[in-house]
């Protein structure tokens, strides 16, 4: 009788679990707690309810189509998840926080600075500030290239990891110019170099011959949620120098817009004299690689 009684309750249980997608996928998503939530495939399945098998499939079907993000530490949720309810996904209020520090940089450095988002392996361009030499870059507000071809985008890449990064391109790379990085191994080669100079980018001709650019992650306490670079026409050892201003600027806006990450320091800066952060010797350790190049 207790036989029957516990294969009664077990049947019965599995009667009860949602038989449809959109009920199984609303169950997934509302394991989340926030965007910044990270579960484990186990904890998803034991707050869902859900067979563990039953999550893992649905959980490789969200993945693909970006419902949900899957890493080292587990799943997180995806853009499409973030961007609902979100309008524009916060760019806006990005682009507002940003807005006068790329000003500023333009006016210290006379180089085009950019402001921009990883949108699906691609930088999306939501600022451009700069005077006539603006106006001879191909990027422009709304548009896009490979984040890998791009200081910007690979600041952004290189703070994700490497399986998000693995997801988002095949094994070999389309190439903007003959320096363009054109395969993945490569890239995570270049990703790995830009991790041990604490975010700074480099690319030199790898978007458009003759310009060179360096960049900066801006970063949540979730990950990075945009990239800072400025640009200008390659000169020997001009990037060093201006490197510190782009990683201070990106530090800055990453505090204004989540304030947990520390006081901004604009307020300790002179109008006039932009501030090195970084001594020319910690600048010199930062760039150096083995091989001498940014590539």
């Amino acid at each position: 009788m207790l036989e029957m009684t516990a294969e009664t309750t077990e049947a019965a249980s599995k009667r009860e679990l949602p038989a449809s997608m959109v009920e199984r996928m609303t169950l997934i998503l509302d394991a989340f707690e926030g965007a910044g939530s990270r579960l484990t495939l186990e904890e998803v399945a034991c707050r869902t309810g859900l067979p563990r098998s039953t999550v893992h499939r649905i959980l490789d079907q969200m993945v693909r189509l970006e419902w949900v993000d899957h890493a080292s530490f587990g799943y997180c949720l995806g853009r499409r998840a973030k961007s609902l309810g979100a309008g524009d996904n916060g760019q806006s209020r990005i682009r507002e926080a940003a807005a006068p520090l790329l000003h500023e940089l333009n006016m210290h450095t006379g180089m085009v600075a950019h402001l921009a988002v990883l949108d699906r392996g691609e930088c999306l361009y939501l600022d451009k500030v700069g005077g006539q030499l603006a106006a001879t870059l191909t990027s422009r507000v709304g548009g896009r290239a490979p984040a890998y071809a791009t200081a910007c985008g690979k600041a952004i890449l290189a703070a994700l990891a490497p399986e998000q990064v693995d997801a988002l391109y095949g094994r070999h790379l389309p190439r903007r110019t003959d320096r363009t990085i054109a395969d993945l191994s490569t890239l995570h080669q270049e990703l790995g170099r830009i991790r041990r100079r604490h975010g700074l980018a480099f690319e030199d001709g790898e978007a458009m011959g003759g310009i060179a650019c360096v960049g900066a992650p801006v970063r949540s306490p979730e990950g990075p949620v945009a990239g800072i670079s400025l640009c200008g026409p390659a000169r020997p050892g001009h990037l060093e120098r201006i490197a510190p201003l782009v990683a201070d600027v990106a530090r800055d806006v990453s505090r204004m817009l989540h304030p947990e990450l520390g006081t901004p320091r604009r307020a300790r800066r002179t109008a006039d004299v932009p501030a090195r952060s970084w001594s020319p010797h910690t600048m010199e350790r930062l760039v150096a690689t083995q091989s001498g190049q940014w590539i």
